[in-house]
């Protein structure tokens, strides 16, 4: 996809009609017969993004389970995030909950994120909580590592692995909901 080349190149907030038209050498009104503008634009790369993530996620996370699949989530995650940049700026946009529905795509990482937790007994509304928190942190990380925020001698490296056996802690001692409410 031309426009998930482009984000990486040039970032995912600079991704335009008028920039996809310039790569391909076309004139922008050419583009409009394939997409109505800029947001239908952005959110095709979103979907076509999550595509890709979810299934470098899912084939590491195969045949895995609890630990092993949360390293493997994790790294697959990480390693999509600064390899892509642009692609997966583009994953973190919101997107219309009625094209959500309709994505196979967005349905598969759904099924994939709760699967490995639930190998923790989570159940709802803690497996909510725990998606939310597993998406902040790695995205925390992977957005401060790109952009150099990392600055003391430790390795990027070795501080990730305990930030990911952290969260094996935390979700192996989960506070689980008794109610049902908050």
């Amino acid at each position: 996809m031309g426009a998930a080349e482009l984000a990486d190149e040039v970032g995912f907030e600079k991704v335009s009609v008028s920039a996809l038209a310039r790569r391909f050498g076309v004139k922008d009104a050419s583009l409009y017969s394939h997409v109505r503008g800029l947001e239908e634009l952005r959110t095709r790369l979103a979907l076509h993004a999550g595509g890709e993530l979810i299934d470098e996620i899912a084939e590491a996370v195969a045949g895995r389970a609890g630990k092993d699949a949360l390293v493997a989530f994790a790294g697959a995650y990480r390693a999509y995030a600064l390899r892509h940049p642009g692609r997966y700026a583009a994953t973190q946009i919101r997107i219309d909950q009625a094209l959500i529905a309709d994505s196979a795509a967005l349905r598969r990482t759904a099924e994939i994120t709760y699967g490995m937790l639930r190998a923790y007994g989570l159940r709802e509304p803690d497996l909510t909580d725990a998606v939310r928190l597993l998406r902040s942190t790695f995205h925390g990380y992977c957005v401060l590592e790109s952009t150099g925020g990392f600055g003391a001698d430790r390795s990027v490296q070795a501080s990730w692995d305990k930030a990911v056996d952290a969260l094996h802690l935390a979700l192996t001692h989960w506070p689980r909901e008794t109610n049902g409410h908050d």
